[in-house]
């Protein structure tokens, strides 16, 4: 387990918040919202999905404070309210939405030097995916020299990233065209209804929104309990700042259809049109640079999150194993593979960088419901106010307004989602299998794990259906 010298300070959490937040997702925003909507729905969009993941982000913080006793909190928290096979399907969504992240992450870099390099074309050609798994097992073999070494690094790369970033913001801001913005403010030419912009930027904004239970996550190695929950909130504020306005000043200096056709990193593109062709080389040096440090954090996080269902028994024992740097070893050769296999899919997607985006926001909404419900399921109980009684309607408000948030969100997502989902969950319960057989317990105990499972693998038998027929294309 940790020791005293592996302890994380909150400036510490706070780096691991934003450097998983702050990566892929915040370079492709103005192409992304530019395609669904104006600034009006990109405004709604954020004032949605913030207000949501604020509530969110509560919900984490009150639960690091009132259960510092359960660590790997987004796995923890969902077997801790409704049971093992609850929690096996929170572990591996995230962990599986975790990996699919990452892929995204490796995709859009490959796409970034393809505009360079056109043997890399859109991220998905043989040579982008051979880098791309050179790059994998690099990453790899680092985790696996020690944590805090890579903890370390991701602190200095979170700092380094944001720079660019801010450049983008300033220059925007001085080449901002207020009569282009309000050219664009009910979204130029779009024909279709606010309701419908909006919805379509939904699993956008989850997705640059995961991270922000990074510090939950890490909750074993913080010096102190307190800093989990303030370093999710300072965390969050920090990023959700960067995003709206990453989102928005691009209407202030090009048409909103211009950006739609913006070929990702969409930032980039958009600082080449104000300042020139080293406005292309400056973002995508600092996309590389922010993406391969998001892609540190969460393969981190993805380790962790194994290695502490594994000790708590519900993933195969083997998840538990540690090396000699106290690196779950068994945990983080699992996630490289996973991540390898996945990558090498995207040869044959039509556009791996939108699938690998939607359906890890889809995958880790599973997780972010399960914290939420069980936020609200321990305020309505009045479980641990007994000290402060006056906190608890504020939470349950907060929890309550955090489960409408990831229903509303799973709802956007569709249904094609949903079902490809499930084809992940289903041949996953096996781990869950293996880890029962372990213990010498019945694989379900309870009639609603059987009704869950059920349901999980109709929906998966549907899904590999509509893949077969062509009926849900990727």
């Amino acid at each position: 387990m940790a020791t005293t010298e592996q302890k994380m300070s909150r400036m510490g959490l706070t780096a691991m918040v934003v450097g998983g937040m702050v990566g892929a997702g915040i370079f492709s925003l103005p192409r992304t919202f530019a395609t669904a909507t104006g600034p009006l729905g990109a405004v709604i969009a954020w004032l949605i999905a913030g207000t949501g993941m604020y509530m969110l982000a509560r919900v984490f913080q009150a639960l690091a404070e009132r259960r510092p006793d359960i660590d790997a909190g987004v796995y923890a928290y969902a077997r801790e309210g409704f049971g093992d096979y609850p929690g096996f399907l929170s572990a591996f969504g995230y962990w599986i939405g975790s990996c699919i992240g990452n892929v995204s992450y490796w995709v859009l870099i490959k796409s970034t030097l393809g505009a360079f390099f056109p043997v890399f074309g859109d991220g998905n050609t043989a040579i982008a995916i051979g880098v791309a798994s050179i790059g994998i097992w690099l990453f790899h073999f680092l985790i696996l020299r020690g944590v805090q070494q890579a903890a370390f690094i991701n602190s200095i790369v979170t700092v380094a990233k944001v720079i660019p970033i801010m450049v983008f913001i300033l220059i925007c801001f001085v080449a901002f065209k207020m009569d282009l913005f309000r050219f664009n403010f009910y979204g130029g030419d779009l024909t279709v209804g606010l309701f419908e912009q909006v919805k379509a930027t939904m699993l956008v904004t989850v997705f640059v929104f995961i991270g922000i239970e990074g510090a939950s996550v890490y909750s074993r190695f913080a010096k102190e309990r307190a800093d989990v929950g303030k370093a999710t909130i300072l965390g969050f504020v920090i990023v959700t700042t960067l995003m709206v306005l990453v989102t928005l000043l691009p209407y202030a200096v090009q048409q909103r259809a211009d950006i739609a056709g913006m070929r990702q990193p969409s930032m980039a593109a958009v600082l080449e049109s104000v300042v020139g062709p080293w406005g292309v080389i400056f973002v995508s040096v600092g996309l590389l640079v922010s993406v391969l440090g998001a892609y540190l954090a969460w393969a981190l996080i993805c380790a962790e999150v194994m290695f502490a269902a594994g000790r708590s028994k519900d993933m195969p024992k083997a998840f538990a194993r540690v090396n000699k740097n106290n690196v779950p070893v068994v945990a983080m050769w699992s996630t490289s593979i996973i991540i390898q296999l996945i990558v090498i899919s995207t040869y044959w997607s039509r556009d791996a960088f939108s699938l690998m985006l939607n359906l890890t926001s889809a995958t880790t909404l599973i997780p972010y419901l399960f914290v939420a419900a069980y936020g609200l399921m321990i305020a309505k109980r009045g479980e641990t106010y007994e000290l402060r009684p006056e906190e608890r309607q504020r939470d349950l408000i907060l929890a309550s307004l955090a489960v409408a948030y990831t229903l509303f969100m799973i709802y956007a997502g569709g249904l094609k989602f949903i079902l490809l989902s499930a084809v992940l969950f289903a041949p996953g319960t096996v781990l869950y299998f293996i880890a029962r057989r372990e213990q010498g317990k019945p694989v379900f105990e309870k009639t609603s794990d059987w009704v869950t499972f059920g349901v999980i693998a109709l929906a998966a038998i549907y899904g590999v259906f509509g893949l077969a027929t062509g009926s849900i294309a990727i």
